[in-house]
């Protein structure tokens, strides 16, 4: 028997100290600032409050059946009509149709509304001209159809004439751009009476576009 017996308590303290001190430095070190969610899971940051009233608004607003999101899309189609329709109004190039939008379109009816052409005045000379044909009356009837020829003639020599014109200014206003469809688009709107046409003209007659 040793003289100076060591006791058992101390060499098990001993150990069991040395193994947590070991543990402590080689457990990793963080710095950051952050606190964590105590709801959220170990290791993510705590959302900002804007971020997590925007993440409940998300789901909030999502629709929850088939009926709340058929509801839902007819409501967004109808707004977006609503909007289109005060932009065929008013010009809002920001809610036209896709046919009506560009500066190339814009500036094709400005062409045209900016002047007078035969082609807007075909409806009422059509009621004038189908009046007089149906008088039982020869000489009335031939005069119907004379003039029914006459306005034809105007309005495709009127239609080529704006069409060339139209076409130049293009190609010298906007050399870079897709001009195809404007000439058409531009012949399509001179038979429409200037009151009904859409979207509605922007400038006077005789202003220059």
């Amino acid at each position: 028997m040793p003289g100076n017996p060591v006791p058992l308590g101390f060499v098990f303290r001993s150990r069991a100290k040395n193994e947590k001190d070991r543990a402590a430095d080689k457990a990793p070190v963080t710095d950051s600032p952050q606190t964590r969610d105590p709801q959220a899971p170990k290791g993510r940051p705590t959302p900002k409050r804007s971020e997590a009233q925007s993440q409940r608004r998300s789901v909030a607003n999502t629709p929850t059946t088939r009926k709340e999101a058929s509801k839902r899309a007819r409501d967004e189609r109808r707004a977006a009509l609503e909007k289109q329709r005060q932009a065929l109004a008013g010009g809002d190039e920001r809610y036209l149709p896709v046919r009506d939008k560009g500066p190339v379109r814009k500036f094709a009816r400005d062409f045209v509304d900016s002047r007078f052409s035969i082609a807007e005045f075909f409806l009422p000379l059509a009621v004038i001209i189908l009046v007089l044909s149906m008088v039982r009356v020869a000489s009335l009837q031939n005069i119907a159809l004379l003039l029914w020829l006459f306005v034809i003639v105007l309005i495709v020599v009127d239609s080529i004439w704006i069409g060339f014109r139209l076409k130049k200014q293009l190609t010298e206003r906007f050399p870079d751009q897709n001009r195809r469809g404007a000439v058409a688009y531009a012949l399509m709107r001179t038979l429409q009476m200037r009151r009904l046409r859409l979207p509605k003209p922007q400038v006077k007659r005789g202003e220059r576009p």
